[in-house]
């Protein structure tokens, strides 16, 4: 066993004696369930639980998940605890339970077993929010050394920076095709983002007519919304990838001496500003893609002059004993 899971009793055999079937395999069905990006994530973090549990012995295809018991995940926790930040601990706590949860569907653990071994906690964070969001004279500067470039890359990045103000992740803005764009309404389709979830949202003031001067250049042909761009202004009929998105962002702010920022950082802005308009948080994570509120109040950079100023509008009928100019 790995030095850091070590228990009383003699550990029991956790390796599969004979391959399982996909279709019974509890890894492989909870994976089968996910989207590309979030399969790969989740697979790696369900082979380093098995690498831990075996000594480097198993992965997530030849562990036997059936086995594990509340003795293995409760050791698995305190290992994340010392090892993982908190969100990456939660990450593999969250692929460990969905797991097991398909060992028990698939009648592979009984309910007891099944109880006991999921019987376990997030881990807390008291981290300071990570990420920021953007100011409206950055974003400006961002869309003006966009427009200042005479090729058909200029008006892409526009777009694209648009796009990403209307809250999407970046693997959603490259997944967008033209056929989930509305100009009529200024709507946005994201088919099967995280959680292979569904929704609609829209760009802000503005954004629609960047995406309308980049088709007015791409053409209205079925296909992926944003094409690549060459060095010689050729644009490829293929899909952009997730690591286009961070270079055209790097340059563009390079050019445009915005301090750093992450892809995300567009997102944090977007929930960001529409709490600021006084949107309620049940709409703003409806557009944002969060299946829990709690997750999108994350995502509010305002700080405490926001909160400050809410609690001033509020008033205690108490006069004092002596006036205040004394």
């Amino acid at each position: 066993m790995n030095q850091a899971i070590a228990y009383r009793d003699e550990p029991v055999e956790l390796a599969l004696t004979e391959p399982l079937p996909l279709t019974q395999h509890p890894a492989a069905v909870y994976l089968s369930q996910l989207a590309p990006k979030s399969r790969r994530t989740m697979r790696q973090s369900l082979n380093a639980i098995s690498s831990m549990l075996t000594n480097g012995t198993c992965d997530a295809m030849t562990l036997d998940w059936s086995k594990l018991r509340y003795q293995h995940t409760a050791a698995l926790c305190a290992v994340f605890r010392d090892k993982y930040a908190p969100a990456t601990a939660n990450r593999m706590l969250s692929a460990l339970r969905r797991v097991l949860k398909e060992a028990r569907r698939l009648k592979l653990m009984d309910a007891d077993d099944y109880d006991s071994a999921v019987d376990f906690k997030g881990i807390k964070s008291t981290q300071m929010l990570r990420g920021r969001a953007l100011s409206e004279s950055e974003i400006s500067a961002l869309l003006s050394v966009c427009m200042d470039d005479p090729t058909p890359k200029g008006v892409r990045d526009a777009a694209m920076i648009s796009i990403l103000m209307a809250g999407l992740r970046r693997s959603e803005v490259v997944n967008l095709d033209i056929s989930d764009f509305d100009p009529k309404t200024g709507g946005l389709t994201i088919r099967r983002g995280k959680g292979m979830k569904d929704r609609i949202t829209y760009l802000p003031q503005g954004a629609s007519a960047a995406v309308q001067d980049w088709l007015a250049i791409r053409g209205d042909e079925p296909g992926p919304l944003l094409y690549p761009v060459d060095k010689a202004g050729r644009i490829p009929t293929r899909r952009l990838t997730d690591q286009a998105v961070m270079f055209v962002l790097q340059k563009r702010a390079a050019e445009s001496s915005v301090a750093a920022f992450s892809p995300h950082d567009f997102r944090r802005t977007f929930i960001t500003e529409l709490l600021d308009t006084g949107a309620d948080v049940i709409t703003v994570s409806r557009l944002a893609g969060h299946a829990d509120p709690a997750t999108t109040a994350k995502y509010d950079m305002r700080g405490e002059e926001v909160k400050r100023l809410a609690v001033a509008r509020l008033k205690v009928p108490y006069r004092p004993r002596r006036p205040e100019s004394e």
